[in-house]
């Protein structure tokens, strides 16, 4: 990693997430870019779409869902693929927000073996959802649904997903206007709840 890019530090990115930015790097410098959406994808915890498939999937009981288990192992999963902005510094300045409770992750099990998980970035009561993945047919899906059971469990009021694809619209995501998205945030963010 150089150390020109550690521009990740904690007290930038929660700043940056609080105001609406997120960061990813240039695909071919790996400088450090600020994104602001408008439209803003979200999706609204009591509006999860399951479908029946994955309902049915869910109650057969053969996956099993934990919480902050192995945070950097499924970073590391999410960024397994041909094209990812989760870098070495990404893995860094995510890792270290997972030690300071502002980051987490929910890991789906199947006997044993790590084949789903997703995560993100928690402040008051606003979810970030950064990526997710999945080694086994639906295993990404039930990590949403059980982080979305999360959220709600905790009365979390605000699940944002950064950019809309039919992928996350099949499970009730929509876009909301950027000015709209910064009324929810900043509602949110001023909340108290804990993850």
């Amino acid at each position: 990693m150089k150390e020109a890019n550690r521009k990740l530090e904690s007290r930038l990115l929660l700043g940056a997430y609080s105001q609406g930015y997120f960061p990813m790097p240039d695909p071919k410098t790996e400088e450090i870019l600020w994104y602001f959406p408008d439209p803003r994808a979200i999706l609204p915890l009591e509006d999860f779409h399951c479908s029946k498939s994955l309902q049915k999937k869910i109650n057969q009981k053969i996956f099993n869902c934990t919480t902050d288990k192995n945070f950097v192992e499924v970073m590391q999963r999410c960024a397994a693929r041909k094209e990812t902005w989760i870098n070495d510094e990404f893995i860094r300045a995510y890792s270290e927000l997972n030690a300071l409770g502002f980051a987490h992750s929910i890991e789906v099990w199947r006997g044993g073996k790590l084949v789903g998980g997703v995560y993100g970035v928690s402040i008051g009561a606003a979810f970030f959802a950064e990526s997710k993945f999945h080694l086994e047919t639906d295993a990404s899906k039930i990590a949403l649904y059980h982080l979305v059971q999360e959220l709600n469990l905790k009365k979390f009021s605000l699940l944002e997903v950064q950019f809309l694809t039919p992928h996350l619209k099949s499970l009730g995501a929509k876009e909301v206007p950027a000015e709209n998205y910064l009324g929810l945030l900043k509602k949110a963010v001023s909340q108290t709840q804990k993850w």
